[in-house]
Parts: C-alpha cells; structure tokens; sequence
C-alpha cells in the first residue's frame, strides 16, 4: 500500500535527481534506473510517477524555468521602471543558472526540443515569456519594443550558450554584452 503524502516529496527528489544526473552526464544519456537511484527509490516508482525518461525531464526543466521565474520576479521587484530590462538580462545570467547540473539541463533541454514535441512547446512557452517581458520593460524605453524585445531574447539565448562553455567570469561578461546592447537599442529611440 502506498505511504499518503509521499508522492509530491518521491516527485520532487526525481526532479532533483534528474537534473543531477544529466549534470552529471552532460546529456540526456542517462536510465531511469540512475535517476532513481541517485534519488533513494526504485525505477518502477519513477515510472509510476512519471512514465518515462522524457517525461521525468520535461518535469526537471519545468522547475528550472519555474525558479528562473522565481529569479526574474525578484529581479524586477527590486529594480526601477527604466531599470526592468536590465534586470531580465541580470536574471538570464544569475550565478544559478549556471550551476553545471543547470547547464547541463539546459543545453540538453535545447537539443530535446528539435525532436521531442513536448519540449518545443515548453521551449516556446519559455521564449514567449521572456518576449513579453522585455517588450513591457522596454516598452517606454525603445520605438519598437517588440522588435528590440526579439533582438535581447536571441541575444541573451546565444550569450547564455557561450557563457554556459566558457571560463566562469563569462556570465559577467555576458551580461555585460547584453547591457551594452540594451544601451544601443535606447540609444535608437532618440
């Protein structure tokens, strides 16, 4: 008989696990059997909970994008009007998202999406948020707000890649590419 309460706790130690193994491996080369290991329980639980290998990873980087969320909202709560851009762009590149499970799961995430249907329309529900986010916040800042919003979005994308294989002063740098093109796109405006 199953124990009441234990699934949320069994289904977050996979999420956790899941991220922790393909950090690990650097790709998406890993059994169900190693997830489940690493999170205290057999691959028939991870099955009961999540079907699959595919769906166990959807979960993972539902909550990497769900803390990253949680980054973003602190990041513009503390931040002024004309300052809401540069703190998306901060929060692209904060000390989390480069943990090297994160990255591993990200550039894992990014592959998956090329062929996996699920992981494309999480990808784009991703993209789509921060689009509108950059768009508000640059909104009172640049004539074209959507098209610069677009622009910072690929932009941030590509640094976070090279940032992500990089030496780890390269978030910093990253963002401070991505501030010097904030700054391009303000400077259009007049």
């Amino acid at each position: 008989m199953p124990k009441v309460g234990m699934e949320p706790i069994r289904r977050e130690a996979l999420v956790k696990a899941t991220i922790a193994e393909i950090g690990s491996a650097g790709s998406l080369d890993v059994t169900v059997n190693q997830i489940a290991r690493r999170a205290g329980m057999s691959s028939a639980l991870a099955h009961h909970y999540f079907g699959g290998k595919q769906q166990i990873f959807l979960a993972a980087m539902r909550r990497i994008l769900t803390d990253f969320g949680a980054t973003v909202r602190h990041e513009l709560r503390e931040a002024a009007q004309q300052d809401r851009a540069a703190a998306i762009i901060r929060a692209c590149f904060a000390p989390a998202c480069f943990a090297p499970a994160t990255i591993g799961a990200w550039m894992t995430f990014y592959v998956m999406a090329q062929s996996d249907d699920d992981a494309l329309r999480l990808w784009r529900i991703y993209q789509r948020r921060l689009r509108s986010n950059l768009t508000h916040a640059l909104g009172p800042l640049v004539a074209n707000p959507a098209q610069a919003a677009d622009t910072l979005a690929a932009l941030i994308d590509g640094l976070y890649i090279r940032a992500a294989l990089h030496d780890p002063d390269a978030p910093q740098i990253a963002i401070e590419q991505a501030l010097s093109v904030l700054a391009l796109l303000r400077q259009a405006r007049t």
